[in-house]
C-alpha cells in the first residue's frame, strides 16, 4: 500500500485541479492521548468525501457536517473564493464532554490547522517531488495562506508557530528483504500495509519461482548488487532472512555501510554471533560497524510461527522508525538470557530462530 499522505496529498490535488473546493487539515498539537500523532493529514472535499485521517472518526465527522453546512448555506450552492484565505486553527476535545463526543481517549486534546483551497500547482509541485524521492518540507504562513516548498537532505522536526506551519513530507519508507521464503512473504505483506514500498532479493530459483505477493517487487540479483543499486538512506530498512551466510553477509557487508535506519538479520543468538565473527575477521568491519546490526531481530513475544514471527520483526522495525527506545527485556537476545532453554522445547526453539 502507498505512503498515506501521497494518497491524501493526490486526492487533494486531484480535487483542486477538477475545480472542486476542498481543505486540508493537519494535526499541528495533541494534549493527552491522541489517536494521531502532529503531522498527520486528511483532505475533505465540497462533496463530502474525505482522504486520510485526524482521528478515530468522530472529528472527521464534525468537520465533514461544519463543512457540508457552509455549502449549503452559501445562496445558489456556489461556496465563496477561499483561495490565499488564511488557514484556521480548531481544538476539538478540551472538556470531557467533547472528548466524549469526539471519541477522544481520556484526557485527550488536539488541535487543527485547516487550510481552505489549497493552490492545485503547488500541490502538483509537491507530489512530482515526492514521486522522485526527494523530502520537503511544506511552509504554510498562517497569517496568509501562502504556502513555499522547501527542498531539505534530512528529515526536519515538525514546526508551528504563531505565523507559520513546517510540515515535512518524504517518499515512502522502503524495506529491502534478502530471501523469498514464506516468512519474507508474511513480513512484505505487513510492510505493505504499513506504507512500505517493499522489495525482495532472492537469486535461489527455487524460492524467486514461488513467490506470490504482486505488491512487492522481486529481484533475482545477489544481494550485495541490490544493496549497492538499492542505495538504502535513513528511510529504509534492510533485513535479511535466508539463514544463508552467503546471502545474508553479502547483503549485510553492503547494508552496514549505508544510511539504513535499521539493518538486522534473523538466527538464534548462536549463529548471530557466529556472523559477527565473520564480518570482522574476513571482511574487517568493527564493533562500532557491528553495533548497527540487529540480531536475533524481533520483539520478544513468544513467537512460534512464520506470522508470528513477521509480527515480532515488523514491530521491531516500526519501533526504531518511530524513534521508540524499547526496554531491553523486549528484545529476543537479552529476554532469552532469562530463560532456561530446554532442547527441543517448541516454543523456546521458535522464539531462538526469531
Amino acid at each position: 500500500m502507498e505512503n498515506l499522505d501521497l494518497v491524501v496529498l493526490r486526492a487533494l490535488r486531484d480535487w483542486r485541479t477538477a475545480g472542486r473546493h476542498a481543505l486540508l487539515a493537519t494535526v499541528v498539537r495533541t494534549w493527552g492521548s491522541s489517536p494521531r500523532p502532529v503531522g498527520s493529514i486528511m483532505a475533505l472535499a465540497d462533496s463530502g468525501a474525505v482522504m486520510g485521517s485526524v482521528s478515530g472518526g468522530c472529528i472527521e465527522d464534525d468537520l465533514i457536517h461544519q463543512y457540508s453546512e457552509l455549502y449549503r448555506s452559501v445562496a445558489g450552492g456556489k461556496l465563496p473564493d477561499w483561495h490565499g484565505a488564511a488557514p484556521q486553527r480548531v481544538k476539538y476535545g478540551i472538556t470531557a464532554d467533547e472528548a466524549h463526543r469526539f471519541g477522544l481517549p481520556c484526557g485527550g486534546t488536539l488541535e487543527l490547522v485547516l487550510e481552505f483551497d489549497p493552490e492545485a500547482a503547488l500541490l502538483d509541485a509537491l507530489l512530482t517531488r515526492l514521486e522522485t524521492g526527494t523530502l520537503v518540507s511544506r511552509r504554510t504562513d498562517l497569517n496568509t495562506g501562502e504556502v513555499e516548498l522547501i527542498v531539505v537532505n534530512g528529515p526536519s522536526a515538525f514546526h508551528l508557530d504563531d505565523n507559520t506551519l513546517v510540515n515535512t513530507f518524504g517518499p515512502q519508507y522502503r524495506m529491502l528483504i534478502i530471501g523469498a521464503g514464506q516468512l519474507s512473504e508474511y513480513l512484505a505483506t505487513m510492510a505493505l500495509f504499513n506504507g512500505f514500498a517493499v522489495t525482495v532479493c532472492d537469486p535461489r530459483q527455487e524460492y524467486a519461482g514461488n513467490w506470490s505477493v504482486s505488491q512487492a517487487t522481486l529481484s533475482t540479483g545477489m544481494p550485495d548488487d541490490m544493496v549497492l543499486s538499492f542505495k538504502p538512506d535513513r528511510r529504509t530498512c534492510v533485513v535479511a532472512l535466508t539463514h544463508d551466510p552467503k546471502l545474508d553477509d553479502l547483503a549485510l557487508l553492503e547494508a552496514l555501510d549505508s544510511e539504513a535506519f535499521y539493518v538486522g538479520a534473523i538466527g538464534s543468538r548462536k549463529n548471530n554471533q557466529a556472523r559477527h565473527q565473520r564480518l570482522k575477521q574476513h571482511f574487517g568491519k568493527t564493533d562500532a560497524q557491528l553495533a548497527r546490526l540487529r540480531g536475533p531481530i524481533g520483539l520478544y513475544i513468544g513467537s512460534k510461527t512464520p506470522p508470528e514471527i513477521a509480527v515480532s520483526i515488523m514491530a521491531e522495525i516500526l519501533a526504531v522508525k518511530n524513534g521508540i527506545a524499547l526496554p531491553s527485556s523486549m528484545q529476543v537476545a537479552v529476554a532469552k538470557d532469562g530463560l532456561a532453554i530446554t532442547p527441543n522445547d517448541p516454543e523456546n526453539l521458535a522464539c531462538e530462530r526469531s
